[in-house]
């Protein structure tokens, strides 16, 4: 069984969370059932972007990064308190262990932010939320990253980074398929109509 770690970082956004439970989910259910999800978030009660509360499975202190095969990381917005959990040491040091262990890390918009605080991300290939003048991007770049603009979702290594929420299902189907395989990320795909 391979175990994805969904980090949670208070105030993170639900919709780019969600993507992640229900592809894998999907595939624990209906694809070659080789995946589990597990939510580790950064406190026993978190509180999403506008307000929705979720209770994690785990926190982070209670877990290890060897418990899994990959780490999934919503986005937030600031004003929701999301860099105050997301830039903790521990969280930090977290991201670092999975990436000096060679485990597929995705993140969805801003959650490369604390990809880039890490430091994994520099002198490799990376984006983060577009629009507002780039100024996520911009900060991104200052971390050391090379910043592709105008790619939707960015690959480098074991390293997916994307720009925005659209691109949410995009990532949760690349990290299925690294996970697994073309075939079974396809037949997940075409179960929850992403393919004819």
């Amino acid at each position: 069984m391979k175990k994805v770690c969904l980090l949670l970082p208070n105030g993170f956004e639900a919709v780019e969370a969600s993507v992640f439970t229900d592809v894998i989910g999907w595939n624990k259910d209906e694809g070659d059932g080789s995946t589990q999800l597990i939510t580790v978030g950064t406190r026993k009660e978190l509180k999403c972007t506008w307000n929705f509360t979720v209770i994690p499975e785990k926190v982070i202190s209670e877990v290890t990064v060897q418990e899994f095969d990959a780490l999934a990381l919503p986005g937030g917005f600031e004003e929701a308190g999301f860099y105050e959990d997301a830039f903790r040491p521990d969280v930090l040091e977290f991201i670092r262990e999975f990436d000096r262990q060679g485990k597929i890390i995705a993140s969805i918009c801003v959650g490369a932010l604390p990809l880039g605080q890490s430091g994994i991300l520099q002198g490799r290939k990376a984006t983060t939320y577009n629009l507002n003048n780039r100024k996520r991007q911009l900060q991104l770049e200052a971390m050391g990253a090379h910043v592709i603009p105008d790619q939707p979702v960015v690959r480098d290594g074991n390293v997916i980074t994307s720009f925005n929420p659209s691109t949410a299902f995009a990532v949760a189907f690349d990290l299925l398929e690294s996970l697994t395989s073309t075939e079974n990320a396809n037949h997940v795909k075409r179960l929850m109509g992403f393919l004819a």
